[in-house]
């Protein structure tokens, strides 16, 4: 049951992620030609990857559904790579567009609020 309220929450965040930020991409880059700004409105506001936040959420979801427990250690595998590209992103993200510094600034956590 738990598995499937945190799916159920993670499809809404992921709907509220996507109505949010017309710039997500599945690549590292700043759109430059689309005129990409730093969005910080909606779940930009707790974190500074909330997409990646909501995808950990979903695995866990999954995993807890599936009741996997080689899907959670997989998982935790995904989550140790989901840190490392979100450090990456930010390298690129503090290159362009302007006012990214000022984002790390105001929004402290990349994917859990309090923690990291």
């Amino acid at each position: 049951m738990v598995g499937a309220l945190l799916l159920l929450g993670s499809f809404y965040l992921f709907f509220l992620i996507f109505r949010e930020n017309p710039y997500l991409s599945p690549a590292v880059r700043v759109q430059t030609e689309r005129g990409q700004t730093v969005i910080s409105i909606g779940p930009y506001r707790y974190v500074r990857h909330p997409m990646y936040a909501t995808l950990i959420i979903f695995m866990v979801g999954t995993t807890l559904l599936l009741g996997s427990w080689y899907g959670l250690l997989l998982g935790l595998t995904l989550v140790i790579g989901i840190a490392f590209r979100a450090l990456q992103e930010e390298c690129v993200l503090r290159a362009e567009p302007p006012g990214y510094d000022r984002y790390m600034a105001k929004v402290k956590y990349r994917l859990i609020p309090y923690v990291w």
